[in-house]
């Protein structure tokens, strides 16, 4: 596979911590199919069906499940592995499980953050760390709301993020600035894409609708973004490359967030899922068309933006969500089908 991502990236001993949940797991995918040397450790799925089982994926890997508040066990994979960039994947990123049980929340992603970089700075191999954060780490209180709902449900979220990126600072300053590894932060927006199966997320509440046909309702007016999940693991997996390359030049805080064109009303996303699925809608989805080129002004300075456009993005979702159903031992095909294929759009 010539591409400056699998050059790079070939025999490369990466830790990903949460590879048994969906961005993590995408990531650990990816890395594999390009050679890596992949270590997992995380939690076991917590769904039935879920995507690190539907892909096989702990096939060619090291996989460890294990919390990553667990230091002894978190630093026993370190010190197994001897990893040289390690992509952390595994924060809490759900608002709502987050207002549900806030300790398990604030522990999860300050003391996991700690115990990520505590275990980076002591195992010498350590070169880049990639810490993958949602993109609400405004300060509590900072989102708009005509009700005052969704600022209640994202506040501890946004808490507990915020939190974690003082962490981060203050172990840069404190022991990464004259040395050690470099560190940088990834904030991402929720994406979609197959195999995801969290109880709440839009895509797997539609699968479930269609499948047994009792279509559940979204609210008709809420906008959504909908961007497909190699956009954001292109991005940290960049990311991490220019760390290992460039050191503390690529460290800070990181934006792999959709522009304006990936917006959509939960009304039309819910049509033209449904359309598509059944096969209706074949005019404008045709996922092997050439993705949308950006401006340099819309490009962070890694330069990174989406490929894929909304069109393609439903496409590539509803292409393995009915894979799956179909014939549940073809996902990991069609996984690294699509991997391929959005590489050869991302040279």
């Amino acid at each position: 596979m010539s591409h400056s991502f699998a050059d790079f990236y070939r025999g490369k001993r990466v830790l990903v911590t949460g590879h048994t949940g969906f961005e993590g797991g995408w990531t650990a995918a990816w890395l594999k199919l390009m050679g890596a040397q992949v270590c997992g450790y995380g939690l076991p799925p917590a769904t039935r069906p879920n995507f690190f089982d539907a892909t096989i994926l702990d096939r060619g890997m090291t996989s460890v499940f294990g919390d990553i508040r667990d230091r002894n066990a978190l630093a026993n994979t370190f010190t197994e592995m001897q990893p040289e960039i390690v992509i952390h994947c595994a924060a809490q990123t759900s608002p709502e499980s987050s207002l549900r049980d806030p300790v398990d929340a604030f522990s999860t992603n300050v003391m996991g953050t700690v115990h990520i970089l505590e275990e980076a700075r002591l195992t010498k191999s350590v070169r880049a760390v990639v810490l993958v954060s949602g993109d609400s780490c405004s300060e509590p209180g900072g989102h708009s709301s005509k009700d005052g709902k969704s600022s209640k449900v994202k506040d501890l979220l946004c808490a507990t993020m915020a939190s974690a990126q003082l962490v981060r600072a203050a172990f840069e300053k404190s022991f990464f600035q004259n040395g050690g590894a470099a560190v940088a932060t990834a904030r991402t927006a929720d994406a979609i894409g197959g195999g995801e199966w969290r109880e709440g997320r839009i895509i797997p509440d539609l699968v479930r609708g269609i499948v047994s046909g009792k279509p559940g309702a979204l609210g008709k007016e809420q906008e959504l973004r909908i961007w497909h999940v190699l956009d954001p693991v292109r991005g940290w997996l960049r990311l991490g490359r220019n760390l290992l390359e460039q050191g503390k030049k690529s460290a800070g805080i990181w934006d792999f967030v959709p522009d304006d064109q990936h917006r959509i009303l939960a009304s039309e996303l819910t049509e033209r899922f449904s359309a598509i699925w059944n096969g209706a809608d074949t005019g404008q989805n045709n996922s092997s068309k050439p993705p949308v080129r950006r401006s340099n002004s819309e490009k962070n300075r890694l330069g990174w933006s989406p490929i894929l456009c909304p069109d393609q993005v439903l496409s590539w979702t509803l292409e393995w969500y009915r894979g799956y159903c179909s014939d549940p031992v073809s996902s990991l095909k069609i996984t690294q089908d699509q991997i391929e294929r959005y590489m050869r759009l991302s040279v």
